[in-house]
């Protein structure tokens, strides 16, 4: 069978590290059949001679042993084959080879053209800082809850946090369209209670609210947010697509902070032989995406990350990916004001302390639990 011929292809080349888990040769075999399924998906002995076989198939550019059984290869794409979207970028990295065990993607090495397609975080540390008038101590967030609570009662909590030194409230992620706190009047009420404590303290102090909802409604959340008042947006893209962060980031008309949760993503990561590494997910892909901040599971807390997986999400946050801006690590889940002084040590100043219902469990009076946690950061 004949087949046309192609466009000539750039040579640009999408590098990716996977994780192999098996023997030398069953690592070989693996490697080799990524190549094929994350591109042509073909049988080898009839691809083409040409373009597709040398330069779409994707190629293994070394294998080396990093433990007994676990293997490390580097594998390349034609960056053409990403099609210029996130969405198929992520297929080529990960899509029918998700479905395969002990294969773990560890970490993207992207040419510059991709660059120029996907513009990453529009604030990044710095942004968020200089929007918060908050150039180096750590940042300070919590979380509206629980669940259930009426939109003037989670307001009145937003109103005491923001009067208190809070930096950035956010709902808590299971606050959808409840009708017990149904998105809009819970939005406006907190919004206005975040602007009222400001007016009153002079901080800068902004209201998140979630906006992960079903795709025809994602946009017009975050826009009436924008319009209430809202000084960032949370979203979870395990919920609704890694593609909808860049979107809202990329949208000019809304050019708020982007803050990135991780609901149903743990699958991807908790296995060490199989999924995504830390690294990846945390922090380079929600990033490329364009979040600004990325939530995740602190360690010691009521999940299982551990300190060196939290560290890995921290080094995901920072590490050279062409222009795009670094964003902030926000650890949390079951922490508590006690953890400070330890997470100070392994986070430093450039961090969002998300402490939750830690600062309900602190001592009876929240606005003054919540200055102590201010005064636990400030000397930094």
């Amino acid at each position: 069978m004949e087949y046309p011929s192609i466009i000539k292809l750039s040579g640009e080349r999408i590098i990716i590290d996977y994780c192999l888990n098996g023997s030398c040769d069953e690592a070989k075999s693996m490697a080799r059949n990524i190549c094929l399924e994350q591109t042509v998906e073909f049988p080898e002995e009839f691809i083409p001679e040409g373009v597709i076989r040398d330069q779409i198939v994707g190629k293994l550019e070394s294998l080396e042993s990093i433990s007994p059984r676990r293997f490390l290869a580097k594998i390349s794409y034609a960056v053409e084959c990403s099609g210029s979207e996130l969405t198929q970028l992520l297929n080529l990295v990960f899509g029918n080879s998700s479905i395969k065990p002990g294969i773990r993607v560890e970490r993207l090495e992207l040419p510059g053209s991709l660059y120029r397609l996907f513009h990453g975080p529009r604030f990044g540390r710095k942004g968020l800082r200089d929007l918060l008038g908050i150039p180096e101590r750590p940042l300070l967030c919590t979380a509206l809850k629980p669940m259930g609570l009426s939109p003037r009662q989670l307001a009145d909590l937003a109103y005491q946090f923001a009067l208190a030194g809070i930096d950035m409230i956010k709902d808590d992620h299971g606050l959808a369209d409840q009708p017990f706190a149904p998105f809009r009047e819970r939005v406006e009420l907190c919004a206005a209670a975040v602007s009222k404590a400001n007016q009153e303290t002079g901080r800068k102090c902004i209201y998140i609210p979630n906006i992960t909802s079903p795709a025809h409604l994602i946009m017009n959340r975050a826009r009436y947010a924008k319009q209430a008042g809202a000084g960032g947006l949370l979203i979870s893209p395990g919920l609704v697509g890694m593609d909808i962060i860049r979107e809202l980031a990329e949208d000019d008309g809304l050019a708020l902070p982007i803050i990135s949760h991780p609901a149903f993503q743990g699958s991807f990561v908790i296995h060490p032989d199989h999924g995504i590494s830390h690294f990846a997910l945390f922090g380079q892909l929600v990033r490329l995406a364009g979040a600004d901040a990325t939530i995740f599971p602190n360690y010691g807390g009521r999940f299982s990350f551990s300190r060196d997986e939290c560290q890995n999400i921290v080094a995901g946050t920072t590490v050279a990916m062409g222009p795009l801006k670094p964003i902030f690590p926000a650890p949390g889940g079951g922490m508590n004001l006690q953890r400070i002084p330890d997470m100070l040590e392994v986070y430093q100043r450039d961090v969002i302390f998300l402490i939750g219902g830690g600062l309900h469990q602190h001592g009876p009076d929240l606005i003054e639990n919540c200055r102590y946690f201010l005064h636990m950061v400030s000397g930094l």
